[in-house]
C-alpha cells in the first residue's frame, strides 16, 4: 500500500515528539545558514533517535553519533592546541593553517566559506562560539556550523565522483553546490519511496536518494587520509608528508577484499531495523553511527570538561562511547602470545608475538599515537626480576629515551635485554635538519615507522607513504600481521622458580612528548589541553592485548 503523503508537522503532533523542531522552524534555520548547503544536526536528531534493537540496545543514530569524536570535531582541545601551535610556528600561514585544519574537523563552515570565495577559519569560529550571541549573524550561523563537527548533512551529501583519487583526499570531497534549496540530494544506503522522500524533503529540504557509496571505504577517504606541506625557516614549502594515511595501508592489506572501514567503525546490527522514529520501516544493514575508533582518552576528556568544551552529548551517553571504545580496542586491533619461554642458566629466554588484527597499521591515523610491550617477569617470592615499558603517572614510559629527551626516540627492537630497552610501535619525525619534532608542518620524514603492520602487507613493496622506517625494515621477525620480539634477560643470583611471565600490549592515543612539547607554547589553548593531559595522565594508557606464561 503506497504510503500516505502527510507533513512531518503532523507526523509530529500525532507521535508526541515533545520539543521536536516544525517544518517551518527548519526552513528557518537553513535561511539562517549562510548558503543553506547544510543543516546543524539537531535538525535531524528528532527523527533519527529513540531507535532500539529487538534486545533493548540503543540504537539510535542521532544520540550515537553526538557521543562520537566525529561530532566533537571541532571541540577537541588536543586539536585547538594542536592548531595554535603550528599557528604560534608559522605566523606567516596563519591563514592558510586554519583553513586547511578546518577542512575536515569544520567541514560545514568552511566548505561554506570556500563556496563564497572565502577560507575556513578556526580561531574565530571557537570565539563566536564561545560568545553564545554575537553582532554578526553570519559569523554566528558560521560558528554554529563548524561547531556540529562532522554532521550529518555533511557526510550523506558526499558524491563519488572523485573518489579513490588524490584529489579526493585532504577533505577534498565532492558536495553538489547547483541545486537549488529544497532540490538538495541527500544519500542513504536505501531506496526511499515517493512518500518519505516528501516527508523528509517537508522536514529538512532535502530530497533523499539512494547512495551505497556511503558504504565504500573512499568515502572514509576523504578526510582520513592526509598529506601536509612542511615548511622551512622562511615559509617555504619543502616537501609532503604522509600525516595520517589508513586508507592507503588498508588498500595495501587483505582486508580490502574482505572489510571496509565501515564494516568495523560502523558495525551493522544483525537485524532490519528503521532508521527513523518516524513513519520508519525495517531496513536490512544498519549501520551504528558509533564511529569507533581508539581515542578513549580524549572522548574521557570531553565529558569530564563537557561545560567549557561546549558538548551535546549527555554524560551517559559519552560513557557509553568510551567503554565501546575499550572494548573495540581489546577486541579489534591486537593479540599477544609468549612462546619458547625457557631458563638458560642465569638467564630466562622467550619470544613476544603481537598479531595486528587491524585492517590497518597498528595505532594508524594520527602520529601522536603509540603502543607499546610492558613487560614483567616475576620470580616465585613475588619480586619483580626484570620489567620493560612501565608507564609512570605523568603518562612516560619508563626507559623511553623520547620522553625523557625530546630530541632523542627509542628505536625498533629485535632483541630487548635490558631493563631500558622499551618495544615501541610509532611515527617518528625529523624535521629539515633531522632534528626530531612533533610539529606537523616541521616534519619532512619519518626516521621511525615500525607500527605494526596489517595481514596481507607486502612489506618489501609497500609504497613509499605508507613503508616501513627505520630499523623495522630490516627485522625479519617484523613482517605483515605483527611482530616477533625475543627477551633475554639476565636473572639475579637467588632467584627462585617458578618464574611468572607477563606481556602487556598498551596504547596511548597522545604520547607523552606529543603533549610535552607544547608547554613551549604560551597560549590560552595550549595551557588548557595541558591541564586537562595534566590531571588525566595516569589514566592515559589502555590495555589492548595481554599474555601470561610460566617457566621452570
Amino acid at each position: 500500500m503506497r504510503l500516505q503523503i502527510i507533513s512531518i508537522c503532523a507526523v509530529v503532533g500525532l507521535l508526541g515528539f515533545a520539543g521536536s523542531s516544525t517544518a517551518q522552524t527548519r526552513a528557518r534555520a537553513f535561511e539562517e545558514m549562510p548558503s543553506g548547503y547544510f543543516l546543524t544536526s539537531d535538525q535531524c536528531i528528532a527523527c533519527h533517535s529513540n531507535l532500539h534493537s529487538s534486545s533493548g540496545e540503543d540504537v539510535s543514530i542521532g544520540y550515537n553519533w553526538r557521543a562520537s569524536m566525529m561530532a566533537n570535531s571541532a571541540r577537541d582541545p588536543y586539536w585547538h592546541a594542536g592548531v595554535r601551535r603550528e599557528v604560534i610556528d608559522h605566523p606567516e600561514a596563519q591563514t592558510v593553517i586554519e583553513d586547511t585544519c578546518s577542512t575536515c574537523h569544520m567541514p560545514m563552515s568552511r566548505f561554506e566559506a570556500s563556496a563564497a570565495g572565502g577560507q575556513g577559519r578556526v580561531f574565530d569560529n571557537l570565539a563566536a562560539a564561545a560568545a553564545g550571541v554575537t553582532a554578526d549573524p553570519t559569523a554566528g550561523a558560521h560558528a554554529a556550523l563548524a561547531m556540529d563537527g562532522v554532521s550529518c548533512t555533511v557526510c550523506h551529501q558526499i558524491r563519488s565522483d572523485n573518489f579513490g583519487e588524490h584529489a579526493s583526499f585532504d577533505g577534498g570531497f565532492v558536495i553538489d553546490t547547483t541545486l537549488p534549496q529544497g532540490e538538495r540530494t541527500i544519500f542513504g544506503p536505501h531506496q526511499v519511496d515517493e512518500g518519505r522522500q516528501v516527508v523528509m524533503r517537508s522536514a529538512a529540504q532535502f530530497l533523499p536518494s539512494e547512495g551505497t557509496h556511503l558504504q565504500q571505504s573512499e568515502m572514509c577517504a576523504t578526510c582520513h587520509t592526509l598529506y601536509t606541506n612542511p615548511l622551512n625557516e622562511q615559509g617555504e614549502v619543502i616537501g609532503e608528508l604522509p600525516e595520517q594515511v589508513p586508507y592507503i595501508e588498508w588498500l595495501n592489506s587483505s582486508y580490502r577484499e574482505t572489510a571496509s572501514c565501515q564494516s568495523c567503525h560502523m558495525p551493522e546490527l544483525e537485524e532490519d531495523a528503521p532508521i527513523t522514529s518516524v513513519l520508519g520501516q525495517p531496513r536490512p544493514n544498519f549501520s551504528r553511527h558509533v564511529f569507533q575508533g581508539g581515542n578513549a582518552f580524549m572522548l574521557g576528556l570531553l565529558n569530564k570538561h563537557r561545560g567549557e568544551l561546549g558538548v551535546a552529548a549527555l554524560p551517559q551517553e559519552l560513557d557509553a562511547e568510551i567503554a565501546r571504545t575499550k572494548a573495540f580496542l581489546r577486541s579489534s586491533t591486537a593479540r599477544v602470545a609468549i612462546e619458547a619461554a625457557r631458563i638458560d642458566r642465569q638467564r630466562v629466554v622467550f619470544d613476544i608475538d603481537i598479531e595486528n588484527v587491524a585492517g590497518h597499521k597498528f595505532p594508524t591515523a594520527y602520529p601522536s599515537r603509540r603502543a607499546w610491550l610492558h613487560v614483567t617477569v616475576t620470580d616465585a617470592n613475588g619480586t619483580i626480576v626484570f620489567e620493560s615499558g612501565a608507564i609512570r603517572e605523568n603518562g612516560a614510559i619508563v626507559g623511553n629515551d623520547n620522553d625523557a629527551d625530546g630530541s632523542l626516540y627509542e628505536p625498533h627492537y629485535e632483541e630487548i635485554r635490558t631493563a631500558d630497552q622499551v618495544q615501541i610501535y610509532e611515527p617518528i619525525m625529523v624535521d629539515e635538519h633531522g632534528e626530531v619534532t612533533t610539529g606537523l608542518l616541521k616534519g619532512v620524514r619519518y626516521v621511525k615507522d615500525n607500527r605494526l603492520l596489517p595481514h596481507g602487507f607486502d612489506k618489501g613493496n609497500a609504497p613509499h607513504d605508507v613503508a616501513v622506517q627505520g630499523a623495522a625494515a630490516m627485522d625479519d621477525d617484523f613482517v605483515a600481521g605483527g611482530d616477533r620480539v625475543r627477551y633475554r634477560v639476565s636473572l639475579p643470583e637467588g632467584f627462585a622458580t617458578p618464574l611468572r611471565i607477563d606481556a602487556r600490549l598498551l596504547f596511548q592515543s597522545i604520547g607523552r612528548r606529543w603533549a610535552e612539547n607544547l608547554r613551549a607554547y604560551d597560549a590560552e589553548e595550549t595551557r588548557r589541553f595541558l591541564s586537562y593531559y595534566d590531571a588525566a595522565a595516569r589514566d592515559s594508557a589502555m590495555l589492548i592485548a595481554e599474555a601470561s606464561a610460566e617457566v621452570q
